[in-house]
């Protein structure tokens, strides 16, 4: 046996029969210099002084792809101030990664038609970027429209790979400890960036409250990241929550609440044990407000809520309601206050909760999802996307997610909105396929898929106003004549891709209308 000695002296084989070679001690570690201290408590481990030196020590160059996520929503900074760096620094044809993208990122208009950003993938588009993207054309590639669950995977299985995430956190000390539920910018879970976080090549944290080693809570642990930079303010925690929540009196929404919960109940499905979601709406969260009602006189407790967090579903969590709060994205201070403070209320990354390819995910394990919609076509078909008029507007979010994975999925949604029929024959934009979708749910009619004729029948004994999608259609049609339809050019501005990577829809440029 061939042995070779070690820095110390010992006697180490060269190979050994079943284990392969040895490599043997030859450096005691290298121990850094010691750092100028920032203050008593806090030495600069992986803090840079800006964005700049992030960005230039990450290795970012032309034609890499580059992350962010959406927790901030509208009240975001990140996004602008790590773009704006980039330009300066002279980076171009980055493909840009991000969860959604909201009202608050306008400023990649710019960035597009300069060549910096030349590809988009993300769930969602809002605001003046999406109006440039689906009628004035400025980006050369669709943009890749992605469901919570779908970027997850494609993460996951190295489909997407992420050179340089950026990712804000509302508290983070010098190591790259991380959380969103404290400091002043709170927003609660980082659901999404976790993902990022743990697959991207470099990690970069932005944070406006440095917190003494070690931050607590952890969201994300400092094994994931490179760099932190410390800045004035990632967000207005104004616009952070604003329009999320929002507490309906409106009479028909009240109406479509009313029904939504009977067909939950007619269903069976409403019964100790059983899991739920809806989303932020006004008649989302009256919907909550009805189950509440019914569980409580008949002494019923769901296992767990998940999804986006509001304080509805925090305060369902504190009276006892459900067990469990599973949350991906916090959607109000009240909620970001109890994701803090209680342990019942968890915070989950997308694999958690929608990736397909994962091992098992929270949106498959629901009994009971409750939808929103732009459109609703005869064939069940939902549209999220886009409007009416096909200009992108929306998010795929976890819409398709959530409505494969649910027991029982509603649509709830006016039949009209500002004189616009939301039961068509064809959707613009298909985002969720029919197939998927139970139940629609409207102030004059509930419509139930004729692959559930066992649903139907239960809520026509209950006396409920069960009829056809078609009659829904109808009945919008006549209160609003015929919609004019959409012009489209020959530009494919955006592609809608299934959870699993196939293609759903093709969005093209829309042309404006005829005079």
């Amino acid at each position: 046996m061939n042995n070779i000695k070690n820095r110390l002296g010992r006697d180490i084989p060269q190979e050994l029969s079943g284990i392969g070679t040895l490599r043997p001690y030859e450096h005691p570690d290298k121990r850094t210099e010691r750092c100028t201290a920032l203050n008593d408590k806090l030495c600069c481990g992986k803090l840079v002084s800006n964005l700049r030196e992030a960005i230039l020590n990450s290795g970012l160059s032309d034609g890499m792809t580059i992350s962010f996520h959406h927790h901030l929503r509208g009240g975001d900074y990140v996004l602008a101030m790590v773009m704006d760096e980039i330009a300066a620094l002279g980076i171009r044809d980055l493909t840009l990664c991000a969860s959604s993208l909201t009202t608050a990122h306008g400023c990649l208009i710019g960035h597009i038609k300069s060549g910096v950003v030349t590809g988009i993938e993300t769930s969602g588009m809002r605001g003046a970027l999406a109006k440039a993207i689906s009628c004035d054309c400025i980006l050369d590639k669709p943009v890749i429209f992605k469901t919570h669950g779908g970027r997850a995977r494609s993460i996951e299985s190295g489909e997407r790979k992420i050179d340089v995430a950026f990712i804000a956190a509302s508290c983070c000390d010098n190591m790259g400890n991380m959380n969103g539920c404290t400091g002043k910018s709170a927003f609660g879970s980082m659901g999404y960036a976790m993902v990022d976080a743990r697959f991207a090549d470099k990690v970069v944290a932005i944070t406006d409250n440095l917190v003494a080693y070690p931050a607590c809570p952890v969201s994300i642990p400092q094994t994931m990241v490179d760099f932190v930079v410390c800045v004035d303010a990632i967000g207005d925690p104004q616009l952070i929550g604003q329009g999320a929540t929002r507490n309906s009196k409106n009479p028909v929404e009240l109406v479509i609440a009313q029904y939504a919960a009977q067909v939950m109940i007619g269903s069976g499905l409403v019964k100790d044990g059983f899991s739920y979601q809806a989303g932020s709406g006004g008649i989302s969260l009256a919907v909550a407000r009805f189950l509440k009602d019914y569980m409580k006189e008949n002494n019923i407790r769901g296992s767990f809520a998940s999804g986006g967090i509001t304080s509805a579903m925090t305060n369902l969590l504190e009276e006892g309601y459900f067990q469990a709060l599973l949350d991906v994205q916090t959607f109000d201070a009240e909620a970001v206050s109890s994701l803090l403070k209680n342990r019942r209320h968890m915070e989950m990354d997308a694999q958690m909760y929608a990736d397909p390819a994962s091992k098992g995910t929270v949106a498959s394990c629901l009994d009971v999802m409750i939808l929103s919609a732009t459109e609703v076509d005869i064939h069940f078909n939902v549209n999220v996307l886009t409007a009416s008029n096909g200009v992108i507007m929306g998010a795929l979010g976890g819409h398709p997610d959530t409505a494969a994975g649910a027991k029982l999925a509603i649509v709830v949604a006016p039949l009209l909105r500002k004189r616009i029929p939301i039961v068509v024959d064809e959707v613009v934009t298909i985002s969720t396929p029919g197939d998927n979708i139970d139940a629609v749910v409207t102030e004059r009619g509930i419509a139930v898929n004729p692959a559930h004729p066992e649903l139907e029948e239960r809520l026509i004994r209950m006396g409920l106003p069960v009829c056809s999608i078609q009659k829904l259609r109808d009945m919008a049609c006549q209160l609003t004549g015929i919609p004019e339809k959409p012009r489209f050019g020959e530009n494919i501005v955006g592609l809608v891709e299934y959870r699993d990577g196939t293609m759903l829809d093709v969005i093209h440029n829309v042309l404006p209308f005829s005079s």
